[in-house]
């Protein structure tokens, strides 16, 4: 009888072309993404190479990163210096090879982290690489996805294969039943105050636990997506019935026969009962509170009823030396509340919060509400068909009645892109990066939950969503 295995061990298994060494394999890969910000260097380096694509029917292609999101935009309108050309370029470079390209215009366009679970071509037990960090987001569905640079993109295009150093196994088990007000976003805020930027290098993170099954597809897409906040290449929830219900009768999914056979697949590459991981985690979010970032990394997180931390009064000289960097660039001061820190903006986007959950959540606590004055309220759907289904069920006018900017899909304003609207400011964000001007020269951002950015956007500083009544529509 074998050895119980995780679901990473069955999928990294029945991927292996062949083995390098002790430490690494061959793996072959399933999807291959690229976006206009880097997957044109990347088919600029084939084409040097005089190399072509091995399976462009397994390439898929979107305009996400550098399109303005600027409802009535054109199709080459880019707020980057660069932005229209690089467009340009994966566009043509797409209609070249045969990639199937979800551009402006397509009814499918938006995040690739977005869409790819959306449409179905992220699946269970894929292997799923794209140039961005944040592929890891897949994990959420039971895919295995990473990142990887325009080097390795070139390689796969070529090969369909890629050298990849086996990971250590972390499980996260997340356990309780989180409180009114605190959503994924919150938990895995919290994990990585807990666990830090660097504990999940090497590692693959399963995610586990009471409270992870009780997540929804999108929340657990969230939940996966800030794994490379924690330092880990590879997260993800082994699939389920949840998993299978939210795939089936999506574009890429299979059908008929085909399905049956697939979710047999899926049921049987679950992680086993007795499997063996190199590291455990363990939370208990019965008690957890709305989190908030006050820092300049994605660890430097607190509760909503917590203050900002004295540096002084940590041991270690590097984390002390960031956190006084943290507090002059963020201008607070330690024994400040968070609850109350006067903002400037509220943004609802990118590819970890900008689900059709996540505005249903924001615009519950938005209905019937104003924006308070004088401040940039904005909101990008992840999609377009996010934000078709969001116009259908009338969040449109939800957000635009309380004084929100309502956008097409895109990365929009999650990283600096060179609209400088958010220059200067105090921003609360949906977003999973705090980074000094990562939004805009001198822009102070605070992480956060879309209806905690909600709530902060009608009281003008950040806010407790706990204390700001849902008023919420039955669908």
């Amino acid at each position: 009888m074998s050895a119980p295995k995780s679901f990473l061990e069955k999928t990294w298994a029945s991927h292996i072309v062949s083995p390098i060494d002790r430490h690494t394999d061959l793996l072959y890969i399933d999807r291959l993404f690229l976006h206009e910000l880097t997957g044109a260097a990347t088919i600029r380096q084939l084409e040097a190479a005089n190399r072509s694509a091995r399976r462009p029917d397994l390439v898929f292609t979107t305009i996400d990163h550098v399109v303005d999101t600027q409802e009535g935009r054109t199709r080459n309108q880019s707020p980057a210096s660069l932005g229209s050309q690089l467009i340009k370029e994966t566009r043509a470079a797409a209609k070249k090879h045969g990639f199937r390209l979800f551009d402006i215009g397509d009814t499918r366009q938006g995040i690739v982290h977005v869409i790819s679970p959306e449409l179905g071509i992220a699946l269970p037990g894929l292997t799923i690489v794209c140039g961005d960090s944040h592929t890891c987001t897949v994990g959420g569905i039971g895919a295995l996805g990473w990142g990887i640079g325009s080097t390795d993109s070139e390689q796969v295009l070529a090969t369909q294969s890629l050298a990849m150093r086996r990971p250590k196994s972390m499980r996260v088990t997340v356990s309780g039943t989180p409180p009114p007000g605190v959503s994924a976003k919150d938990i895995v805020l919290l994990l990585t105050r807990k666990i830090g930027v660097n504990g999940g290098i090497g590692h693959a993170i399963e995610y586990a636990g009471k409270a992870v099954e009780c997540l929804d597809i999108e929340a657990r897409l969230t939940l996966c997506n800030m794994t490379s906040e924690l330092g880990a290449k590879y997260g993800y929830v082994p699939p389920d019935d949840k998993t299978f219900q939210y795939l089936y009768g999506r574009e890429f999914s299979p059908r008929g026969d085909a399905w049956d056979k697939a979710v047999t697949y899926w049921k049987s590459i679950a992680t086993d009962p007795e499997a063996a991981f190199d590291s455990e985690f363990s939370l208990d979010c019965s008690d957890l509170q709305p989190q908030v970032s006050w820092g300049i990394t994605p660890q430097q997180v607190i509760s909503i009823g917590e203050r900002i931390p004295d540096p002084m009064g940590i041991g270690d000289a590097a984390q002390r030396a960031d956190m006084i960097r943290a507090l002059s660039y963020m201008n607070v001061s330690p024994g400040d509340a968070i609850e109350g820190i006067h903002i400037d903006a509220a943004y609802i986007g990118a590819c970890t919060n900008a689900r059709l959950s996540d505005l249903r959540s924001a615009a519950n606590i938005l209905r019937g509400r104003k924006v308070a004055d004088g401040i940039i309220a904005i909101c990008v759907p992840g999609s377009m068909e996010t934000k078709a289904q969001a116009e259908l069920e009338g969040l449109d006018v939800v957000f635009k009645s309380a004084g929100f900017e309502w956008h097409d899909a895109g990365c929009g304003l999650c990283g600096h892109m060179g609209n400088d609207r958010l220059e200067r400011k105090r921003v609360i964000s949906t977003t999973n990066r705090n980074f000094i001007g990562r939004q805009g020269p001198g822009t102070r951002t605070h992480l956060a939950s879309p209806a905690t950015v909600a709530a902060s956007a009608v009281a003008g500083s950040i806010a407790d969503v706990r204390k700001i009544p849902a008023v919420e529509i039955i669908l």
